[in-house]
């Protein structure tokens, strides 16, 4: 009963973070880490946005996939799995590293029509007060960082992004709350200034949010 019980929980955990893209393998493999033996290799995948332009998303794939289909660079795929963020302490500070972990992958002609070529669902509970704020066009934005359980204690912490009167509902979130959020990850290059005064381009990903719902305010869940 109790093996059932741990079983049912790491389901939900899985349901709590899905996503769906469809686009083209942009980089070669390169590894990334090894666990219990099995390792992991890194590509970039370009998914392009209905205004044409492109978001190029991280992905974390296991070597068995990728043996076993013989991906290659300017491969085709529709991929499943999940958005998942770890800290990465390489250099001064800590970062919040986001990638795609695919847990299927297939490949596809170029032609192939895909319903929604990037989805995401995720399932989980803010753990910081929303930021919501306008642009000088009276645009409205809000941010988010909602954590989502995984198994075996370990939760990912999702930047997402609202808009118009998704943003509005923002403002009434507080630390604690759980909310569904429905949308799509997005690619957004900006320059980080240096301490010498140069700058660099850096790349943030971050769920850009199309429908969300709250589940219960102020449940701890983190």
């Amino acid at each position: 009963m109790i093996v059932e019980g741990r079983k049912t929980m790491q389901e939900n955990n899985i349901n709590n973070n899905n996503i769906l893209l469809m686009g083209k393998i942009l980089t070669d493999f390169e590894f990334n880490h090894k666990v219990y033996g099995e390792g992991f290799f890194y590509f970039l995948l370009e998914v392009k946005r209905l205004s044409e332009s492109m978001d190029i998303i991280p992905v974390i794939i296991s070597e068995r996939l990728v043996t076993n289909l013989k991906l290659v660079k300017g491969n085709f795929v529709t991929i499943d799995g999940q958005f998942r963020s770890y800290n990465n302490y390489a250099n001064e500070g800590s970062k919040l590293v986001l990638t795609v972990f695919a847990r299927n992958i297939k490949v596809i002609k170029e032609d192939e029509k895909v319903r929604n070529p990037n989805f995401i669902y995720l399932n989980g509970y803010i753990c910081k007060l929303p930021v919501y704020r306008t642009t000088p066009f009276g645009r409205e934005i809000a941010d988010m960082l909602l954590a989502v359980n995984r198994s075996y204690n370990k939760s990912d912490y999702i930047p997402c992004i609202a808009w118009g009167r998704n943003a509005r509902f923002c403002q009434d979130l507080n630390v604690g709350d759980n909310v569904k959020i429905w949308g799509r990850i997005q690619s957004r290059e900006y320059q980080k200034k240096l301490t010498d005064g140069e700058s660099i381009t850096k790349t943030a990903y971050e769920v850009s949010v199309s429908k969300m719902e709250i589940v219960n305010k102020n449940v701890v869940g983190v």
